[in-house]
């Protein structure tokens, strides 16, 4: 795929994952262990056989660049492959504002990305989805249909339908009606935010000025004026954009880990920690269920849950259904439970993590937190004997001292009552 170039859109913020996003960039957040989500975008381009591969970040881009690097975990290294980093600038010629949605972020780099040689088709991806899919069967289906533009859909249920945009189709699978999110759709066919446009389409669409997203504007537009396919996707395929569909989804993985993360015709790539050392479970340790990344330390017990590389679960600590980050430790008798905890934390003797049966949601961020999940943010230190219920956040850098009680009843937030920084000074 040669006169493919793919884009992948990585520069939202992420405000319905709360603290998580807190820091990063979305498609950098850690999932399934050792991976980040950007990872399955970047395989899937590898697999397709695509080679040139643009990003486009915005909001907290440090993380995403650090992960990526030169492309080296993905085989994307020059001279005859390569992966850039777009970060936003202001430019008077393109209005002079951050990125107003996903249309105007290709169109403020439209320049760049066009002046790519040999390029003739588009490829645009979301940087934040979980799935495995061949793009190059995508492309031989566009040329079949002599397609302007072709939208990967996949089915839903009917209940899940108002979060995305969904498309109508004729008989011949030709979009006659786009509808983002709308109340009552009248198709079961999702958008999943896979675009392929032939070039000089691409750019009569951007600078036609339709709108800044290519849901909400671009392709309602189009739909008169173009040739414009769906091609039917039938795997796995899941849209992490908020705590709960983060949760879940790294709970589905776990549940088809060795058939969907272990498939060997279809590795997921990464870029690997420098933690080389295996893991280790030792005296009393057990895991049931469970997801394990390298050189985690094992003494208490984990069920069903999701660890990265170095977490330390001590000696009568229980860890169940629950996310826990990089290098995270949990002390000697505490319990974490529906929860999840990001990187560095430490979780002192005797604590509780995701407490009691009451789901009172979260009062500061109830679209945040509503399902009975807490989050603990990074390089949190919860102090010993301290109870903390459901749907609580607990914010990144919160040290002991920034609790009052040793209980938080579900849907409380600690913050830091003072910045890391001035209680060190």
């Amino acid at each position: 795929m040669e006169k493919v170039l793919a884009i992948i859109l990585a520069g939202g913020r992420g405000e319905r994952l709360g603290v998580l996003a807190e820091e990063r960039a979305k498609p950098s957040l850690p999932f399934a262990g050792k991976y980040r989500i950007i990872d399955f975008t970047l395989s899937n381009c590898v697999h397709s056989g695509i080679g040139n591969v643009v990003i486009l970040t915005q909001y907290q881009p440090l993380s995403l660049a650090e992960h990526i690097g030169v492309g080296s975990p993905w085989g994307l290294v020059p001279p005859n492959r390569s992966v850039r980093l777009l970060q936003a600038h202001l430019s008077p010629e393109k209005g002079s504002s951050w990125y107003k949605g996903t249309a105007d972020a290709v169109y403020q780099n439209l320049d760049h990305i066009t002046e790519v040689e040999g390029i003739d088709k588009i490829l645009i991806l979301s940087g934040d989805h979980v799935y495995k899919m061949n793009y190059s069967w995508m492309l031989d289906f566009h040329e079949e249909r002599q397609a302007d533009i072709t939208l990967a859909v996949t089915r839903f249920p009917e209940a899940e339908l108002n979060q995305f945009g969904t498309v109508v189709v004729d008989e011949s699978g030709q979009v006659i009606r786009f509808q983002e999110k709308v109340k009552q759709p009248q198709s079961d066919l999702v958008s999943m935010g896979v675009y392929l446009f032939k070039k000089d389409i691409l750019r009569q669409c951007l600078e036609g000025k339709a709108g800044h997203d290519f849901g909400k504007h671009i392709f309602p537009k189009m739909v008169n004026n173009g040739k414009i396919f769906t091609y039917l996707y039938e795997g796995y395929w899941r849209d992490v954009g908020t705590v709960e569909s983060y949760w879940q989804t790294n709970m589905e993985v776990l549940g088809m880990s060795s058939s969907y993360l272990l498939d060997a015709g279809w590795p997921i790539y990464t870029k690997e920690e420098e933690k080389s050392i295996p893991t280790t479970v030792c005296g009393e340790g057990r895991v049931i269920d469970s997801l394990l990344s390298g050189g985690c330390v094992i003494e208490g017990c984990v069920e069903h849950s999701i660890l990265s590389p170095g977490v330390m679960v001590a000696e009568g600590a229980v860890v169940k259904d629950s996310i826990i980050m990089n290098d995270t430790v949990v002390r000697r008798g505490s319990v974490i439970e529906r929860s999840i905890v990001d990187k560095e934390v430490v979780v002192e003797t005797e604590c509780h993590v995701g407490f009691g049966n009451d789901l009172q949601v979260n009062r500061k961020s109830p679209r945040v937190l509503n399902t009975g999940l807490t989050i603990v943010g990074k390089r949190a230190e919860i102090p010993a004997g301290v109870k903390i219920g459901r749907n609580c956040i607990i914010y990144s850098n919160v040290l002991g001292s920034d609790f009052r009680n040793s209980e938080i009843r579900s849907g409380e937030t600690i913050r830091p009552r003072r910045s890391r920084v001035e209680r060190e000074s």
